[in-house]
Formats: C-alpha cells, sequence, structure tokens
C-alpha cells in the first residue's frame, strides 16, 4: 500500500523572529500579520542555510514501483483527495509494469510527462557541464554549452513547450516558417532606421534544430521520454548561406605580410605628416595634420625614422614585436595550426634539434583533442631558434613551459592593419576574404598547388574527411585548372572538321583546348615558405632568389604572374 503525506520543508527565518529553548530544542517565534504568536522549530545543523521547519502546501505520494523499490513522487495536489487519486494512478501503472504490459522505460516516462520542460533543459545543460570532451580534452568547451543554454531557451519561449509532454516537431516546424517570414533587412521608417527583428541565416536556424535533437535524444538516454520527437526536424540548405568565405595568399603577399609584420611596430613611429586642407578651421589648428598611412615601399623607410625618434630600448622592445608577430604568422600558414593551437604551445612543446624539427600539439589543445606531431620546414626551426636566443635575453622567464608566442585576443585587429601595410585586400574580386584563419586555407591551398597527394594534405591539416581539406580550405584560384587540361592527350586531329580548320599546333600535335584560353599559374613561393619549381621557370631563378632574400625581405622581388585561367563548369551552372 501506498501513502499520502505533507513533508516538512525548509523555509528562510521570519523577519523578527527570536530563537528560543522548550524541551531541549531550538524554536523559532514571531508575530504574524495578524498579531498571532507563531513558532516552528529550526531547520537544524543539516539544513543549507539558517531557517524553520514547516509543513509543505502540497502532498508527496509515496508508494513501492514495479521494480519494488520505495519511491517518493511530488504529487502537487493541495488537497488530500486529489493527492490520493494521483498516487492510485502510480500504484496501477506500477502494477501493469510488475503484469509485463508497460515496461520501466515507459513507466519512468509516465512520471516526466507533467514536469516543467524548463527543468529538463538546466537538467541537460549541467550534465553538458560536467562531460568530457573530446580526445583528451576535459570537458566540454564553456561556449558550446552557452550556445546550447541560448538555443533551447530560445526554442522552448518561442514554441510555447511548458511540459514535458508538449513537446513536438510540427510546433518546431512552424517555429523555421516564421524565422523564414521575416524580413531581411532593416525597415526604414521616414529619417529614422527601425531595426525589427532580421531573418536569420539557414545555418544560425540548423545550429539550433542540431541542438534541439541532441537534447530529445538525451531525454530518450535519460528515461524521460521513450522517444525523440524532433527526429525527423528537417534542415535547410546551407549552400545559400556562406557567411564569410576564406581565401589563400600568393606566395608574394605572404612575403609581403611578413615583411610589414616586422616592420609596422617601428614605421607606425615614423609615419610622415601630411596638410589636411580644411577652411573652416584655423590655419594652426592641429586637425589641419595628419599621420600619412603606411604604404608596402615606405615601410623600410618609415621603420628607420621610427628607430632615430624612439628611445633605443623602446625601438628595440617594438623590433622585438614585430620579429614575434612575423613568425606567429609564419608558423601559422607553414603548419596549417589553429590561432588558438599555437597560443597553447609552449616551449618544451618545441624541437628544433633533431633531424626534423617538429611541434608536439598537445590533445587538450588541440580542436578534435587527439594529440599531434606537426612538422617544421627546417628554416622555419632557424628563424625560431634564432627567435628564442635573442628573447632569451630580454626575458626573465626561462622556463619551458611559457608560452612559444604571446597570441594576444587582439590579434584579429593587428593582422588586419598588417595587411593594409602590405597592400594585400581585405576582400577580393570574388568577395573572398582574408583573415588569421585564412593563413590556415593557405597552408592547405600550396600543398594542394604544390602536388601533393590529397590523403597527405588531409593528414597535414588534421582533418576527419577528405572533403573538407580539398573543398573547403583549397582556394580554387592557386590551383593550376587550364594547366592541368592542356596537360591531357590531344584528341583533334587531321580529317576532323576542327583539324580542318587548322587546330594542329606545332610539331603536329593537336590541343583539346583553343589556344585563345589563357593559361593559369601562380607564382612561385619562396623556398622559405613552400612550393615547387614553377615549368615556366626551369632554372628555378625566382625561388633562388627568393631563398637568397630570405623571409623577411625587406624589398621582396616581385614575381611575373601569368594570366589566371578558367575554373571547369559545373552541372549547377547549366549549359
Amino acid at each position: 500500500m501506498g501513502t499520502v503525506y505533507k513533508p516538512m520543508v525548509s523555509r528562510p527565518l521570519p523577519v523578527g523572529a527570536k530563537v528560543v529553548t522548550r524541551q531541549g530544542r531550538e524554536w523559532a517565534e514571531w508575530k504574524d500579520p495578524s498579531g498571532r504568536t507563531r513558532r516552528a522549530p529550526l531547520a537544524g545543523a543539516r539544513a543549507k542555510r539558517p531557517g524553520i521547519l514547516v509543513e509543505s502546501g502540497t502532498f508527496v505520494a509515496k508508494f513501492r514501483d514495479g521494480d519494488g523499490t520505495i519511491r517518493k513522487v511530488a504529487t502537487r495536489c493541495k488537497t488530500r483527495d486529489a493527492a490520493e487519486r494521483v498516487l492510485a494512478d502510480l500504484m496501477a501503472r506500477a502494477e501493469k509494469v510488475r503484469a509485463g504490459v508497460l515496461t520501466a522505460t515507459e513507466s519512468r516516462a509516465s512520471d516526466h510527462a507533467q514536469s516543467q520542460v524548463i527543468e529538463h533543459v538546466d537538467a541537460y545543460l549541467d550534465q553538458l557541464r560536467q562531460k568530457r570532451g573530446k580526445g583528451a580534452r576535459r570537458q566540454i568547451s564553456p561556449t558550446h554549452v552557452a550556445n546550447a543554454d541560448r538555443a533551447l531557451r530560445t526554442l522552448v519561449e518561442e514554441c510555447r513547450f511548458v511540459r514535458l509532454r508538449d513537446l513536438n516537431r510540427e510546433a518546431v516546424e512552424r517555429w523555421v516558417s516564421a524565422q523564414l517570414a521575416l524580413p531581411t533587412d532593416d525597415l526604414l521608417d521616414g529619417e529614422v532606421n527601425v531595426v525589427e527583428t532580421r531573418r536569420p541565416g539557414a545555418r544560425t536556424i540548423n545550429a539550433k534544430l542540431t541542438t534541439l535533437t541532441a537534447w530529445g535524444n538525451w531525454l530518450v538516454e535519460s528515461g524521460r521520454l521513450t522517444a525523440n520527437p524532433f527526429n525527423r526536424l528537417r534542415k535547410l540548405d546551407e549552400s545559400d548561406d556562406v557567411r564569410r568565405q576564406r581565401r589563400a595568399l600568393t606566395a608574394d603577399e605572404m612575403r609581403r605580410l611578413l615583411v610589414a609584420a616586422r616592420l609596422r611596430p617601428l614605421a607606425e613611429h615614423g609615419r610622415e605628416t601630411i596638410k589636411v586642407i580644411d577652411p573652416t578651421r584655423p590655419a594652426r589648428s592641429r586637425a589641419t595634420w595628419e599621420k600619412a598611412p603606411l604604404s608596402f615601399e615606405g615601410l623600410l623607410a618609415a621603420a628607420e625614422r621610427g628607430r632615430k625618434v624612439l628611445r633605443a630600448d623602446v625601438a628595440e622592445a617594438l623590433e622585438l614585436t614585430g620579429w614575434e608577430r612575423a613568425l606567429t604568422y609564419l608558423v601559422l600558414m607553414t603548419t596549417g595550426l589553429r590561432r588558438g593551437e599555437l597560443a597553447a604551445v609552449t616551449v618544451d612543446d618545441v624541437e628544433l634539434d633533431g633531424p626534423a624539427p617538429t611541434i608536439t600539439l598537445k590533445g587538450t589543445a588541440a580542436k578534435n583533442g587527439q594529440r599531434a606531431i606537426v612538422p617544421l620546414r627546417p628554416d622555419v626551426a632557424q628563424e625560431l631558434q634564432a627567435w628564442l636566443k635573442g628573447r632569451g635575453k630580454r626575458n626573465a622567464d626561462h622556463s619551458g613551459s611559457r608560452p612559444l608566442f604571446d597570441v594576444p585576443a587582439s590579434m584579429i585587429r593587428v593582422f588586419d592593419l598588417d595587411l593594409a601595410a602590405a597592400g594585400i585586400a581585405k576582400v577580393d574580386e570574388r568577395g573572398r576574404t582574408v583573415d588569421v584563419h585564412a593563413l590556415r586555407h593557405t597552408f592547405a591551398s600550396h600543398l594542394m598547388a604544390a602536388g601533393v597527394a590529397p590523403r597527405t594534405a588531409q593528414a597535414a591539416m588534421r582533418h576527419s574527411s577528405l572533403e573538407l581539406t580539398t573543398r573547403t580550405y583549397t582556394d580554387p584560384k592557386l590551383l593550376d585548372v587550364a594547366g592541368a587540361v592542356n596537360s591531357l592527350p590531344g584528341v583533334v586531329g587531321e580529317g576532323t572538321e576542327a583539324g580542318n580548320r587548322g587546330s594542329v599546333t606545332e610539331g603536329g600535335e593537336s590541343a583539346v583546348v583553343p589556344g585563345v584560353v589563357p593559361t593559369s599559374g601562380i607564382s612561385s613561393p619562396p623556398e622559405a615558405i613552400a612550393g615547387p619549381e614553377r615549368e615556366n621557370d626551369p632554372e628555378g631563378l625566382s625561388d633562388r632568389s627568393a631563398a637568397k632574400e630570405g623571409c623577411f625581405a625587406v624589398f621582396p622581388r616581385h614575381h611575373q604572374e601569368r594570366a589566371k585561367g578558367l575554373e571547369p563548369s559545373t552541372s549547377s551552372l547549366g549549359s
């Protein structure tokens, strides 16, 4: 048999209450608003906070479930009759479990059907915070937990889910339709720009749907539901929702960026002053003068002027800053490390003395949670050795646990300034952008352009799929598509209509592609970065000049680039 009762619960100590001792026990005495004296026992030493014990306003049902376990279930009923009806339902369900009519899982799910949805959201988030992350990661990223928290609370509120039994796929699909019906731009009302809720992108909506499905799976795994109500949610097509497409830097742009990063800290203090014509201001006003912007051609001269106007110790510190920044970019673009991964690399993680220099990336720092050994180019290893020796004289911390580089949170803003000083456009004619993560795209693109096997490039990038390496991280502009097409064997010869029109090339060989198609190519990268010799430079003159000038050449030799070729058509473009 089961029973219902009102348990004793703790409440905060009333205002103005006095503690008295009666019959060896401590009580609290106070007067209620009507002036009557009230008395209640104190909560005791085991209570989480000081207070009093009072009888709960709702009943609790105590019974033996289908597994024979004694359980206590809150009925949320204020009257005994209602609580006893709830108890009768619980005991009837327990009998069905013992008889095999219901399973234990279905019985547990029935207990949660009337509970508040937000309670299960909080329980899921607590489980996420305690869950171990990928590989060697101790926990899931707090950013991921925060995103899941925001997504679930938004969906629960806007889909009007109150109790667990309210969860259904149709309400979510109606929410998706409502999001797609929102305006894409701000509405202009006269001279006031009225900002309304904008339509979110397909990727944003899909991220929320993914979180909702994962939460539904957890509800099933924890026995709160028997089936995931969000299993067949249809995601939106993200092909037209490309928020940012990154591009790879060419070999010449890589060298220009390294030079700008090395010289700009000093050059900022050596910028010339130019006069601004502004008739609305007094002739001697400070607003009629401004600092000239930096240009790549004038970086060296500006750096020399900056060195002269600064104290020797300040100039030396700025020069060290530029050296470190250029080395940071160099390591990123020749190893494919992510910014956060490089920030976690310490001096002890770098092996420079052996025949094969490497960087050891700990599993706790890697995005996939797996430990990795990242190879270094010999010339990059030499630059790192020189950097560590030079910094050691100026840094009091000689421990191997110190970070290899100082990678600040403001690196994105600093990177944009270095791009401008190097004369590199932030966005190219295709709408593709260059940012810090684009250095990883640069690494992958130059691997593929150099003829590295795709599977090897995938291993170097530490990607889970080959498609991610070849499609997402490879910039097609650096691939010699026209050259690859021209390397195909000739199939148009004499006797054909095209051959009769004179399509046969010199030497009797037929050309598959007409001669009007320009030849694509990539300017040869310096030895300090990466890249094979070009076919149109058999003697390797440009490579040898780049190697002679080094990674931080002040005036890099501009490589003569061939005209860009045509990309092959795809089935989605039609005829």
